[in-house]
């Protein structure tokens, strides 16, 4: 079913309003929706499976046939600070940590990050937006302005974990009770990964240093892995 994200004020009583320009193109046009067809909205907090009463040029209106609380996130909030990547790398990364659950991504300056961006970019929100309306998920991710690594609040998180290459058999499955805790947080770094220096700091800090097998990964390949196998023991 096809999927909007819409704010809390679209919705009034159990008549909900679509009233952003593509998403109406998009059912509309691409989707070809008549009175009585059927689309799915989210509002980051619950989902509502409408009915179409009015096909107007600047807004289409759904009668709220049901309400379901959010069925798509993990109990557990699991966020990445992630070493920032060239364009087409970061976007990736941020489509698929959206698709497998991440719940917020922290873009990070790192000693050996060869990108140099001190504000976020708009086309991130847009990337993860998308890839939220194709995984039916209900509750956005958010995405910081990028931030120094030593400037990341680690008090905040029960567990922090670094994939790193030297952690031989340390895998995160040896943690239990993941599933019991508040908020996980994992390190990824940039291109050429992490300075030994930064190693060493993350160390001191308490973050627990895991290993995600005996292959060198991407770092757009290791966001993915690590979260996944993360929200999977969480699930």
């Amino acid at each position: 079913m096809i999927s909007v994200i819409v704010g809390k004020k679209n919705i009034k009583g159990n008549i909900l309003e679509v009233n952003d320009k593509k998403d109406i193109n998009h059912l509309k046009n691409s989707f070809r929706l008549n009175i009585g067809d059927e689309f799915r909205a989210v509002d980051g907090e619950k989902e509502y499976r409408c009915e179409v009463i009015s096909l107007e040029k600047k807004e289409i209106l759904g009668e709220i046939k049901e309400t379901y609380e959010n069925r798509y996130s993990a109990g557990v909030e699991v966020d990445i600070a992630l070493g920032l990547l060239k364009n087409d790398k970061m976007d990736l990364s941020i489509q698929k940590l959206t698709e497998i659950g991440i719940n917020k991504i922290i873009p990070m300056q790192t000693k050996r990050t060869i990108v140099k961006v001190k504000e976020k970019k708009e086309k991130w929100d847009v990337v993860s937006t998308e890839a939220l309306k194709q995984c039916q998920g209900v509750k956005k991710v958010e995405i910081s302005a990028p931030t120094n690594l030593k400037d990341i609040d680690l008090s905040s998180y029960d567990i922090v974990f670094l994939p790193y290459e030297g952690a031989k058999g340390n895998k995160i499955t040896n943690y239990k009770n993941l599933d019991k805790m508040d908020k996980i947080l994992y390190f990824i770094g940039p291109e050429g990964g992490f300075d030994k220096s930064e190693v060493e700091y993350l160390k001191e800090k308490g973050v627990k240093i895991i290993s995600l097998g005996n292959r060198i990964l991407r770092a757009e390949t290791a966001a993915i892995v690590a979260g996944g196998v993360i929200l999977n023991e969480i699930w």
